[in-house]
C-alpha cells in the first residue's frame, strides 16, 4: 500500500514482486548474470584427474588454475598428475578414462588423435611455437651443429618432428637427433654434462641457457609451421557424461588467462612452485612467452592450424583415420562468448 493524498491505494502484489525482482537484478553483480558456470552454493565438487604431459613454463595457466584454486570455484576438484613418458602414453590414459583431461601441446597430440586415439581438443590458450635450439658454448651457428647431437625426449614427439624439418631445411643430415628421455631440465643437465651438444627447449630454459653462457641457435617458430601449443583435451566419455564439467573447466581456464595477465607475480609464483625455480630471469622469460606472446584469450582452437598439422603428420607417415574437424570441439569456447562471460571478464571487448 501507499498513500495518495488522503487515500490509501493498494498496490497489487504482482506489481510489488516485479519491482523487487527488478531491483534485485539492478543491484546484483553483473558477473553473477554473465557467469553461469560457477558452482552453486553447497554443490558437491566433481572430482577429475588432469594430466600435464611435461613440466614446462608453457603450462603457466594450468599451474595457476590449480595453485590459485580457480578450478574449485567452478565446482571442480582436480587431482593433478604429470605423465612424462611420451604423448602416446598420455593419450592412452585419456582414452581409457584413467584421466579425464589432458593439458599438452596440441601439435604433440594431433598425430595420435588423427590416428584414432579417443581425445578432443576443447580449448587452446596458447597458439604458436615457443621452441628454441639451445647449444653448448662452442656451437654458435646453425652450421656448427653439423655432426653434433641434438637431444630430444622421445622419437615421434613434437620436438622430434620439428627437428626432422629443421635438419632437412639446413642440410644437417649428419646431425644426430638423439632421444635421451627425461624432462626439459633433465635434458638441459645432459647438455651441461656434455652428453648431448644441443636440444630444443621452451622458455624459461632460454633464460637459463643465456645465464650459463650457452647460445640460442635458432627459433623453431621461424620454420613457419602451423602450431597449436598448450591445449586442453578431454575424452568422449567425459563430453557425453559430464558436459557441464567440460564447460566449467573451459570457463575456469578462460578466467585463469585473465588472472595471469592481471596478477603476474602470483602467476610466476605458481610456475616457480611447479618448476622448482626461484630465478627471476627464468620466471620472467616464461611469463613473457606464455602470458603475452602466444596467448589466445578466446581459447578457440584454430581449425586451419589443426588441418595443416594433420597433413604434416600424414606426410610424416602417420596413418590418418580421422578428419581434422573430428579432433576438436569449439562449442565450449564459443559459449563463453555467447553468454557474455568473456565480455564481463575483460570489462568489454576481449583484447
Amino acid at each position: 500500500m501507499k498513500a495518495h493524498g488522503n487515500r490509501i491505494v493498494r498496490v497489487p502484489r504482482h506489481v510489488w514482486l516485479a519491482y523487487i525482482l527488478w531491483l534485485a537484478m539492478l543491484l546484483a553483480p553483473e558477473a553473477a548474470r554473465s557467469n553461469p558456470y560457477l558452482a552453486k552454493p553447497g554443490e558437491t565438487p566433481v572430482t577429475i584427474y588432469v594430466a600435464t604431459c611435461a613440466t614446462s613454463g608453457g603450462f603457466i595457466h594450468m599451474y595457476t588454475a590449480l595453485d590459485q584454486n580457480i578450478l574449485a570455484k567452478y565446482g571442480i576438484a582436480a587431482k593433478h598428475i604429470v605423465i612424462r613418458t611420451g604423448t602416446n602414453i598420455n593419450l592412452t590414459a585419456l582414452s581409457t578414462d584413467e584421466i579425464q583431461f589432458l593439458y599438452c601441446a596440441g601439435d604433440s597430440t594431433i598425430p595420435g588423435l588423427a590416428a584414432g586415439s579417443d581425445g578432443t581438443i576443447v580449448a587452446s590458450p596458447l597458439v604458436g611455437l615457443p621452441y628454441v635450439i639451445i647449444a653448448r658454448k662452442e656451437i654458435k651457428t646453425i652450421q656448427d651443429l653439423k655432426g653434433k647431437s641434438i637431444g630430444v625426449g622421445s622419437v615421434g614427439g613434437l620436438p622430434f618432428r620439428l627437428l626432422k624439418v629443421f635438419t632437412k631445411k639446413f642440410g644437417l643430415e649428419d646431425a644426430q637427433i638423439r632421444p635421451v628421455g627425461g624432462s626439459q631440465p633433465e635434458r638441459y643437465a645432459a647438455m651441461v654434462q656434455g652428453v648431448i651438444d644441443s636440444g630444443p627447449f621452451t622458455p624459461p630454459m632460454d633464460a637459463r641457457g643465456r645465464k650459463d653462457g650457452f647460445n640460442i641457435v635458432y627459433h623453431l617458430n621461424d620454420l613457419g609451421l602451423p602450431a597449436i601449443y598448450s591445449s586442453l583435451h578431454t575424452n568422449a566419455k567425459t563430453i557425453r557424461e559430464r558436459r557441464l564439467t567440460v564447460q566449467r573447466f573451459v570457463a575456469a581456464l578462460a578466467e585463469t588467462v585473465y588472472f595471469v595477465e592481471a596478477n603476474p607475480e602470483k602467476a610466476k609464483a605458481s610456475v616457480a612452485k611447479a618448476l622448482r625455480v626461484k630465478d627471476e630471469d627464468v620466471l620472467q622469460s616464461s611469463y613473457e612467452a606464455y602470458a603475452k606472446k602466444l596467448i589466445n584469450r578466446r581459447l578457440v582452437v584454430p581449425m586451419t592450424a589443426v588441418s595443416e598439422s594433420v597433413e604434416v603428420a600424414r606426410e610424416a607417415g602417420t596413418k590418418v583415420t580421422k578428419k581434422a574437424t573430428e579432433l576438436f570441439d569449439n562449442s565450449f569456447a564459443d559459449n563463453l562468448e555467447k553468454t557474455g562471460f568473456l565480455k564481463e571478464l575483460w570489462g568489454g571487448k576481449v583484447p
